[in-house]
């Protein structure tokens, strides 16, 4: 490891690499229900080697991945578990809306990212709340 390489992106917060792993391979695995251990598996030491091994630019890509699958699902495209999208999609915005803290171009870089996944939110959790009839909220105009 190079005396220069910036490692404060990884303090960020543990959630991602909690809680991705799970959710990403849900995302990743076909409709018929939980994902496989192998898959989860495959992304827990994928995450585990970004973390220990990566940069800040490869774990920023990896996040984007995550929020196309993220995207995608709350498109309605694909097979996608819509829960693990909105685990998913929470926890990487969570994420880039921290990175205004650090220096260098992150947050930067992460603005399309986290407009989409706002986005994809506002659909995902849309699906998860059932529209209510013949109720109305009214605004006071005090």
């Amino acid at each position: 490891m190079s005396a220069r390489r910036s490692l404060v992106w990884l303090g960020l917060t543990p959630e991602p690499e909690r809680e991705l792993p799970t959710a990403v391979a849900a995302l990743r695995a076909p409709e018929d229900g939980s994902p496989p251990p192998a898959l989860v598996t495959a992304e827990r030491h994928r995450v585990e080697r970004l973390v220990l091994r990566g940069t800040q630019r490869g774990w920023l890509r990896y996040l984007g991945e995550v929020t196309d699958l993220v995207v995608e699902a709350a498109a309605g495209s694909g097979t996608a578990d819509p829960r693990a999208a909105l685990v998913a999609g929470e926890v990487v915005l969570d994420h880039h809306r921290m990175l205004i803290g650090l220096p260098g171009t992150g947050y930067a870089r992460t603005a399309t990212q986290r407009r989409d996944l706002e986005r994809a939110l506002g659909l995902l959790r849309a699906r998860r709340t059932p529209a209510r009839t013949g109720h109305h909220q009214h605004r006071s105009t005090v």
